[in-house]
């Protein structure tokens, strides 16, 4: 099994080099691949903030590459539930963070924005100080 980068995840689902991106093709459909849960978040700012992928854009392509037969991904449940929520409107990173919260019993955060949205898609232990 090979891990990846996230220049190799971005080049596979864009295709925006042609040397690179074929080799990154080749790469993945050959090989046994991991994808850990810090290339799927730095990929997903990658794809919104250099190629302006959408958030239903991102979470269509992560799913669909996560979903390959020979893709395994660190915490998969974790990922779809914080993509899940990316659809919903929630920051991909803040939407990780809460899939991530195990038994705490809460998470705690000045950002009241994160909280809102939280909130807003059921999660209620999502607080200021």
């Amino acid at each position: 099994m090979l891990a990846i980068d996230t220049n190799i995840l971005v080049r596979y689902l864009t295709g925006d080099h042609p040397e690179q991106s074929a080799r990154a093709r080749k790469l993945v459909d050959e090989n046994e691949i991991y994808v850990s849960r810090t290339v799927m978040l730095e990929s997903e700012w990658v794809l919104r903030s250099v190629y302006d992928f959408s958030a239903p854009e991102i979470a269509r392509a992560l799913r669909r590459f996560a979903g390959l037969e020979q893709v395994s991904v660190e915490s998969p449940a974790d990922i779809a539930i914080a993509l899940d929520r990316t659809e919903a409107g929630m920051d991909f990173a803040d939407a990780l963070h809460l899939s991530s919260l195990g038994a705490c019993e809460a998470l705690v955060t000045f950002d009241r924005k994160f909280i809102k949205a939280a909130q807003a898609s059921g999660v209620m232990q999502v607080r200021e100080p």
